[in-house]
C-alpha cells in the first residue's frame, strides 16, 4: 500500500484538495498512472493503490502543488507540481510518502 500525506507549512495546516497521481516505473523505461485522487480535508491520500496489486518496483507520485498555491493566494507559484520517484523493494509493506509544501520550497521523507 502507498499512501501519502500533505501539510502546508506557510498556513500550518493540512492541505485539503491537492491533486495526486500515482505511477510505476514499467520495464520498456514509461511510467504508467495506477491511482489518482485528490487528498481530503486532513492532507490525507489513502486509496492510491486501491484495485492495485503491489509489485517491487520503482514508483512516482506527482503533487499538483501550483494549483494548489494558487488556489490559496500565490499568484504565480514557483513549483507547478512536485515529482518524489521511490522504490518499492518489499510489496508486502506499506509506504507512506509524505509532501511539505510552502511556496518556494518543498521536502519529503519515508512516513511510517
Amino acid at each position: 500500500m502507498i499512501t501519502t500525506h500533505v501539510l502546508d507549512l506557510a498556513r500550518g495546516l493540512p492541505a485539503g484538495g491537492v491533486a495526486v497521481v500515482l505511477e510505476v516505473l514499467q520495464p520498456d523505461g514509461e511510467w504508467a498512472a495506477i491511482g489518482r485522487g485528490a487528498t481530503d480535508e486532513h492532507g490525507r491520500l489513502r486509496t492510491l493503490t486501491d484495485g492495485w496489486t503491489m509489485i517491487a518496483a520503482t514508483y512516482r507520485l506527482t503533487f499538483d502543488i501550483g494549483g494548489y498555491q494558487q488556489d490559496h493566494g500565490v499568484a504565480a507559484p514557483f513549483f507547478p507540481h512536485a515529482q518524489i520517484a521511490f522504490a518499492v523493494a518489499d510489496p508486502r509493506e506499506h509506504y507512506h510518502v509524505p509532501l511539505l509544501v510552502s511556496p518556494f520550497g518543498y521536502s519529503t521523507y519515508r512516513g511510517s
